[in-house]
């Protein structure tokens, strides 16, 4: 399917956009997630984490390891993974569950202690940088890589000292969040 053919319902009924229908994780992680409003610092920051760990590889993957993430990684909570150490860091080294990338890891330890010294909550800090509401795109080629805010949110990230948020990743975390709604115009999640 090409982003210029038109949707078509899967046996469920419910028309989809063409990303989620690769597997049941994607159609979950479409349906009950992608795109949704998400608040909470510990919840933003593992949006953040797993959006870097997901960079050069495919969403499903992070998918897949997302329980194991979670228990290697306290499950986000910010302040337990700022006081993460050497041994911590070996540990998530041998552990085949979460992706075991040396500079990944270093900077999801790295961006927790940043967010628990950031003079406002990490949700607020990223929030602050959504765009107004726009119409819902017409097809796939109509979604963008980055956006102005995409820029400006990554540039203000590197600024207080965060890694691994680059603009595009900085816009993947935006769509994840709910901050910006990139499920295409037919799709079904309203």
């Amino acid at each position: 399917m090409t982003a210029e053919i038109a949707l078509e319902a899967e046996s469920d009924g419910k028309v989809r956009c063409p990303w989620a229908q690769g597997s049941q994780l994607y159609r979950d992680y479409h349906d009950h997630e992608w795109g949704r409003p998400l608040h909470g610092d510990d919840a933003m920051f593992e949006r953040m984490c797993l959006e870097a760990f997901q960079s050069g590889l495919a969403w499903i993957t992070i998918l897949r390891k997302r329980p194991a993430f979670r228990s290697a990684f306290a499950g986000f909570a910010i302040d337990q993974v700022a006081a993460f150490g050497d041994d911590d860091v070996a540990r998530l080294l041998a552990d085949s569950g979460i992706v075991r990338n040396r500079a990944k890891i270093d900077a999801a330890i790295a961006n927790a202690r940043v967010a628990a010294d950031l003079d406002l909550g990490l949700d607020e800090l990223i929030w602050s940088y959504a765009p107004a509401p726009r119409p819902r795109p017409g097809t796939a080629a109509d979604v963008p890589a980055t956006t102005p805010e995409s820029v400006a949110l990554a540039k203000e990230l590197k600024r207080r000292g965060f890694r691994f948020v680059g603009p595009t990743t900085a816009y993947a975390l935006m769509q994840a969040t709910g901050m910006v709604d990139d499920h295409l115009a037919d799709c079904w999640v309203r």
